[in-house]
């Protein structure tokens, strides 16, 4: 990389925390942080899945360690976050990856709104939205005492319109684009003018959490699946490492004065009116 490159993208030694470490999107983003020199803690209530995710980053040449994390209770949290500076000896980036959906909290011809069970739609919000704050603050304040940070948000196309079925995770999405502004101002205002909060919103990429709602089990498309591919311009599904070149983007130099900013990464689908 030449230096003029180095100087707008370079994260070399840098120490990231990925929430939901153990996922297909936040595996994703740590193998290509791990290859530009980030050292990144896998963060997962499932520590199996995390440390599998941390083997596949150190196979590809980086530093990761796992680390078994509920984001829904923050002395889990606070510990997390002491777990990965006595390992590394700070924190530079959290990326808040944890959240989800869940088949109780969809409605569907067998699940009417009215039936919705209320601690499934709770879960479901609970995870996404609350499992983004408590993170934000046992990681946020190791950024304020050092005043220099980076906090990536994940939210959703659900935060731009509200996707059928999926009410707790519409609502949930939409309440982390607008947390994600709140803390950036938050931040900016009463800690630290070094320390930035920005957010990635994926469009749709399969994962486990959405896969019963857009494919079949023979792996065809269910009418969801395939009408949200007739309303994404580019005739596809997202692949995960297409998240990677604007996760860079936000964390590097060369967006020092991103701040608040929610970035669609969606194949068109936000920009699509239907017709």
């Amino acid at each position: 990389m030449s230096n003029y490159l180095s100087e707008l993208f370079g994260l070399e030694g840098k120490v990231a925390a990925l929430t939901g470490g153990g996922g297909v999107l936040c595996g994703t983003m740590a193998e290509a942080l791990g290859k530009l020199g980030v050292k990144c803690a896998l963060l997962d209530i499932f520590e199996d899945k995390a440390q599998a995710v941390a083997d596949q980053v150190k196979e590809a040449g980086g530093e990761a360690i796992a680390i078994k994390c509920d984001v829904l209770d923050k002395s889990s949290c606070e510990a997390a976050a002491q777990s990965v500076v006595e390992a590394f000896g700070t924190v530079d980036i959290l990326i808040n990856g944890a959240g989800g959906n869940k088949k109780e909290a969809t409605t569907s011809p067998e699940m009417s709104f009215f039936d919705l069970p209320a601690d499934a739609f709770q879960w479901v919000f609970n995870l996404n939205c609350v499992g983004t704050v408590l993170p934000s603050q046992s990681f946020g304040k190791i950024m304020v005492e050092k005043d220099d940070g980076n906090i990536i948000n994940i939210s959703s196309m659900s935060a731009f319109h509200p996707l059928t079925k999926v009410a707790a995770y519409s609502a949930a999405k939409a309440a982390i684009s607008n947390f994600t502004e709140w803390l950036a101002v938050h931040m900016s205002q009463n800690y630290s003018k070094k320390i930035r909060v920005n957010a990635l919103a994926p469009g749709f990429f399969l994962t486990e959490q959405n896969r019963f709602l857009l494919t079949n089990e023979d792996g065809s498309l269910t009418d969801r699946g395939k009408t949200i591919i007739s309303q994404t311009p580019m005739d596809r599904f997202g692949d995960p490492g297409e998240l990677v070149g604007a996760l860079v983007w936000l964390l590097s130099p060369s967006a020092s004065f991103v701040h608040g900013t929610v970035v669609a990464i969606d194949g068109g689908f936000n920009a699509f009116s239907g017709v």
